[in-house]
């Protein structure tokens, strides 16, 4: 599918801008469209009497209060209508409570210690976060552990739980953390940022662009592989769409949503995947550790960001210097002849990693195998 519009990484790592030491008290009014508006003005309109030089008001208490009290119903409406929204800062997104949690887990140096606490708590809120601990990556599961009881977090579970009782959702709930059981944290060295889950029956297994093994290719990845075949003459197109052997050399293959509706494309954007994608994000470009010795981390000199079509792009504004980010066109049918083909991602990738991890430090692209 085309790509869509995506926040930045850093609309979610950003710290708080300090408070100004005094900060006129706002009013609300309500916009054409019935939201609410802030102002910083704290008096009420009013004007000056050419006769008096006293201000007069426009308005009688009595029509100001209706108006005020017709704009309060409006919002109110509004938010039970849509729920409440989270803006692009951070604060709102991991600094400033979304509500209260019910959950509380104790800091784990294991799986089986956080699924121990698990069990002590009232089944409706271990279901919550049964498929993280069952299922997701170890290293990644402890390096997430914290964002794993954010309200936002609880919230987004709570949704996706209820729609896999009621309704068919991909990938299953096995496969939604594939891209973490299949490499180590410390051993990623490339990311490629997908969108949204393929959305037809047996095609999603938790891998951004990929499919099983004899699951019908999709036109994006076949045009990854033509791009493929242009960088390396001999690299022989496979005839299947799984990516599976790149995630184990060290590719993160994520997409910002990890679930998705059956046949209904973006069913569970917006819901709060995106926030906890960026914090996978995070924990990837800020890990830190020694460069040699028995505390070396492979990736830790930094990563390879490939940012296709405008959602990935976006993701990665303002990644740091010390990360690579290669962008272009996505490669789907619509957008691939603008830019994808002969971007040379793959080679440049390889070029930039080799110069910090050594020869070896590449990735093998060719490891598909044809089969």
């Amino acid at each position: 599918m085309p790509p869509q519009p995506a926040r930045s990484i850093t609309s979610y790592f950003n710290k708080l801008p300090s408070s100004p030491a005094t900060v006129p008290k706002p009013t609300t009014s309500t916009t054409a469209n019935g939201t609410a508006s802030a102002s910083a003005s704290t008096a009420s309109p009013s004007s000056t009497s050419p006769t008096t030089g006293q201000k007069r008001s426009f308005l009688s208490d009595a029509a100001r209060k209706a108006i005020e009290d017709g704009a309060a119903e409006a919002s109110a409406a509004k938010k039970a209508k849509t729920g409440p929204a989270l803006s692009g800062k951070v604060a709102d997104v991991f600094l400033k409570s979304q509500g209260s949690s019910s959950i509380s887990l104790p800091k784990a140096k294991s799986r089986e210690e956080l699924a121990a606490a698990l069990s002590g708590m009232e089944a409706g809120d271990a279901e919550l976060l049964r498929m993280e601990v069952d299922t997701m990556g170890e290293d990644w599961l402890l390096a997430l552990q914290d964002e794993l009881t954010k309200p936002y977090f609880l919230s987004l579970k709570r949704f996706v739980t209820a729609e896999q009782k009621t309704k068919k959702v991909f990938p299953p709930a096995k496969d939604v953390y594939q891209w973490s059981t299949l490499c180590p944290l410390k051993d990623i060295r490339v990311v490629i940022i997908g969108q949204d889950p393929y959305h037809d029956d047996g095609q999603a297994h938790g891998l951004a662009f990929s499919v099983a093994k004899g699951m019908r290719i999709p036109p994006s990845l076949r045009n990854i592989y033509k791009e493929m075949s242009q960088e390396y003459p001999g690299f022989k197109i496979p005839k299947h769409g799984y990516l599976g052997e790149w995630v184990k050399h060290g590719v993160l293959l994520l997409n910002t949503s990890l679930t998705v509706r059956a046949h209904e494309a973006g069913s569970h954007s917006g819901k709060g995947w995106e926030t906890f994608t960026a914090a996978v994000l995070r924990v990837v470009t800020e890990r830190l550790s020694p460069s040699e010795g028995e505390g070396h981390v492979p990736g830790a000199k930094g990563v390879v960001f490939m940012a296709w079509g405008a959602h990935a792009q976006k993701m990665c504004a303002g990644v740091d210097k010390k990360h690579l980010v290669l962008s272009s066109a996505h490669p789907s049918p619509l957008a691939a002849s603008r830019g994808f083909f002969g971007n040379g991602h793959f080679k440049k990738a390889n070029a930039w990693l080799e110069e910090r991890y050594g020869p070896q430090g590449g990735i093998d692209w060719e490891s598909l195998g044809e089969n």
